[in-house]
């Protein structure tokens, strides 16, 4: 499969998993939020891509600066500096900031490296930290590696992709 069709076939899904959202989230009166580092709105983008999303999708925060997860989300710089933007630790702070900072029940967070630059031996390029939070302030940090030889696109899109079935199967715990 080339990377074209590879792309291809998860923006489908994404478009697929984004219609499955709004109906869903709907049914049950639900908001989400997102909170993105390295998809920067990508997320955010995909569901307000789907008529009706406004009932919902509240808002979405594309923190890429360490500056704006710790102003916009609350993230702690101290947080930043002994875990790294990327991290659960972080993926963790900009989901809860999300919820709180939101009228949404449900929030996904990603920070990650997407390359082709930017990774080291600890933190390679295609590690990606996703945070997912819902009511019962249930919230998880999940790691996604993604192959490093992968493009930044087919990256950003598997993640968002990802961030999509995590948001609709969370709902579905309720």
């Amino acid at each position: 499969m080339t990377e074209a069709d590879r792309l291809a076939e998860i923006r489908a899904d994404c478009r697929r998993l984004s219609a499955d959202i709004v109906k869903v989230y709907a049914e049950i009166g639900a908001m989400a939020a997102t909170a993105e580092s390295c998809t920067g709105g990508l997320i955010a983008g995909a569901i307000t891509d789907i008529s009706g999303s406004s009932v919902v999708f509240d808002r979405g925060f594309v923190t890429y600066s360490n500056e704006a997860k710790q102003d916009m989300l609350g993230v702690r710089p101290e947080t930043l500096a002994s875990f790294g933007a990327v991290s659960a630790q972080v993926a963790t702070e900009m989901v809860l900031g999300a919820r709180r900072r939101s009228r949404a029940g449900f929030a996904v967070s990603v920070t990650g490296v997407a390359g082709p630059g930017g990774g080291s031996a600890e933190k390679p390029v295609g590690l990606v930290w996703m945070g997912l939070s819902g009511p019962g302030d249930l919230t998880s940090a999940v790691e996604l590696r993604w192959d490093p030889a992968w493009s930044r696109d087919l990256i950003r899109a598997a993640t968002v992709r990802a961030a999509l079935e995590a948001l609709l199967g969370r709902a579905a715990m309720n």
